[in-house]
Parts: structure tokens; C-alpha cells; sequence
């Protein structure tokens, strides 16, 4: 059998290539726009299933380098932990804590079902986590950053179970959104609130060009950030609990930010930074869904679609009996239990 392998250099070349085929499917197929399906999963599924078709039919066996995955991961984390602003949580009101409580209930029953959905089937349990609030509520991202965690307590393709179940949890989610919403709009006869909809949330100053100045320096704090987390991840394993590396750093940009919203001595490139963090969440899920080893799902594929339909029936029923009544049975309501 042939056999292709590809150093880092050119699996990170191959993943921009994927993109570029990705975004121009995307460009032509509607049902892809109007499902919201990010670009990275649209060539990075089609180039996974070639190199499945190859491995499997004998005709050539390619290997790539993902040694760059978490590198690139840990960018796109930072950028999210800048956003984590206590100042502008407070803004949200008792409702963003009502839902973040939620929100974490949910978290426990997706875990708690996929483990005994397991149990009943008699598979690993670990499956049931793969399947379970990390794709489900984390995406591809935090499907991707959380694999070899599983991996490493005995899960084999960890990454790829977990990634695929986000993958289906990408289009499960735009399927089950729109009728949701829909339903609960029309069987309630809800209307948006006026002033919600004029209520401005976030930063309002004044808009500054970017340039390339603010670009390096925005380069330069993501960077140091990086650094500052991989130091935090390492204090956090001394505890004996297994974090990813993307908690420290999410950490580290979290510090950050609600030191700079006090103070005008540090002038983080907010803008710049999210820049460089969507760049690099394209790149890191373009190598995720790449390195995707399919055929190690084809024994899994009676439970994983077991659990997955489970999964999409408790969100069903948690959103619109639980979420959307906690919340207040209103428009905003609605939309929230949508999300």
C-alpha cells in the first residue's frame, strides 16, 4: 500500500486548502448558508471521508502531523477568554445567571444520559461523555480540545468520536431551532420587546482602525497570554484533576480583561485579538476535522446514533418545558431556549 505522509508544514498548507474548498462549497450550497454550517467542518468532513475511502479501499494509507492542533486551539481560547467581562456580565442582569445556572443542569443530564445509555448497551461510558455536553454544548472546539483528554483515560479516537458528535450536534441544533422557536413564538403569540431590541450591550467607544501597530501588539498578547495559561494549566494539574490546556489560557485572557476594564494602563487590542482568535479557531478546526479517523466509528455507529437521538429529544424537552418557562415564557425567552 502507498503511503503518504505529510510533516506539519504540510498538514497546516493542506488544512488552508481545505478551508478554501470549504468556503467555496458553502458559497454555492444554500441549505449550508441557512443551517450555519462553519466552513472548517464543510471541507474538513469531505476531506476526511476521502482519506477514509483510501485507507479503507487499500489504496493508500495518508498520515498527517496535527502537532500544530493545540497551538492553534489555544489562540482561539484566549480570544474567548477575553470576552469574559465582569462589567458587561453585570449588564446581562439576573437573567445571565438564571441561564448559566441552567445551562449547567442541562450539562449534567446530557452526561448523565449518554453514560447510561451506555451502561445499557454495554459500551464504554466514556462514549457517552464524547457524546455528551462536550460536543453538544462545547461544538467542534471544545470537541476537539477535550479528545485526547478522553483518549488518554482509555477512549480510544477519543477526538474523532467527540468531534463527529459535535459535527451532528451542528446540524441537529440548526434542524431543531427553527421549529422550536417557531412553535413556542406562535403557540404563545410572542412579540419581541422595543426595548430590548434598542438596548445597546457591550463596549460603546469609539471605533479605531486597525493598523498594523495595533496588530502586533495584539499578537504580542495573545502570545504572552498563551504562555501565562500553559503556567496556569500546569498549577492546575498539581491538584490532581485533569484540565485542558484551554482552561489555563481562558484563565489567564479572563484575568486580563477585568484588570483592563478597571484600569487605563492596560490597553488590551480587543478588537485585534478576536481577529487573530477566529483566524486561528479556522485553522485549528480545519486540522481537527482533517485528522478525523472515521473508520474507528463503524463499530460505534448503532450507539453513537442511539445516544446522539437521545440527546436531541432531552435538549427538545429541557428547552421548551424547563428553559423556556424559567426564563420567562416571553419573545426574549424564546430565543434564548433556540440558542
Amino acid at each position: 500500500m502507498l503511503e503518504i505522509s505529510l510533516n506539519v508544514y504540510y498538514t497546516i498548507a493542506l488544512s488552508i486548502l481545505v478551508l478554501m474548498l470549504g468556503d467555496f462549497i458553502k458559497s454555492r450550497m444554500a441549505v449550508l448558508r441557512k443551517f450555519c454550517i462553519p466552513t472548517p467542518v464543510v471541507g474538513g468532513v469531505l476531506f476526511a471521508v476521502l482519506i477514509t475511502v483510501l485507507n479503507m479501499s487499500g489504496i493508500c494509507k495518508v498520515s498527517l502531523d496535527s502537532s500544530f492542533n493545540e497551538f492553534f486551539s489555544l489562540l482561539f481560547y484566549a480570544g474567548i477568554g477575553y470576552t469574559a467581562s465582569w462589567k458587561l456580565l453585570k449588564k446581562g442582569g439576573p437573567q445571565v445567571i438564571v441561564f448559566l445556572i441552567l445551562s449547567s443542569i442541562l450539562v449534567v443530564f446530557q452526561n448523565g444520559l449518554g453514560v447510561v445509555v451506555c451502561k445499557l448497551m454495554g459500551v464504554n461510558p466514556l462514549v457517552g461523555l464524547a457524546c455528551g455536553s462536550i460536543p453538544m454544548v462545547g461544538g467542534n472546539g471544545t470537541a476537539a480540545a477535550w479528545g485526547p483528554i478522553l483518549e488518554n483515560a482509555g477512549l480510544e479516537a477519543g477526538t474523532t468520536i467527540a468531534t463527529a458528535a459535535a459535527t451532528f450536534g451542528l446540524v441537529g441544533g440548526a434542524l431543531l431551532g427553527g421549529p422550536i422557536g417557531r412553535y413556542l413564538i406562535e403557540h404563545n403569540n410572542l412579540k419581541p420587546n422595543p426595548e430590548a431590541m434598542d438596548m445597546k450591550f457591550g463596549n460603546e467607544e469609539k471605533k479605531v482602525p486597525v493598523d498594523e501597530k495595533r496588530m502586533t501588539a495584539a499578537a504580542y498578547q495573545v502570545l504572552l497570554t498563551v504562555g501565562i495559561g500553559t503556567l496556569i494549566s500546569y498549577l492546575l494539574k498539581k491538584t490532581g484533576i485533569e484540565f485542558p490546556a484551554s482552561v489555563g489560557v481562558m484563565t489567564a485572557a479572563a484575568i486580563l480583561r477585568n484588570v483592563a476594564d478597571h484600569t487605563e494602563k492596560l490597553d488590551l487590542k480587543l478588537p485585534e485579538l478576536s481577529m487573530i482568535s477566529n483566524i486561528s479557531l479556522l485553522v485549528f478546526l480545519a486540522l481537527s476535522m482533517m485528522t478525523m479517523k472515521l473508520w474507528k466509528l463503524i463499530d460505534l455507529a448503532l450507539p453513537m446514533i442511539v445516544i446522539l437521538v437521545a440527546q436531541m429529544i432531552l435538549m427538545t424537552l429541557f428547552g421548551i418545558f424547563i428553559t423556556f418557562r424559567v426564563m420567562g415564557k416571553n419573545f426574549d425567552a424564546a430565543v434564548m431556549t433556540v440558542g
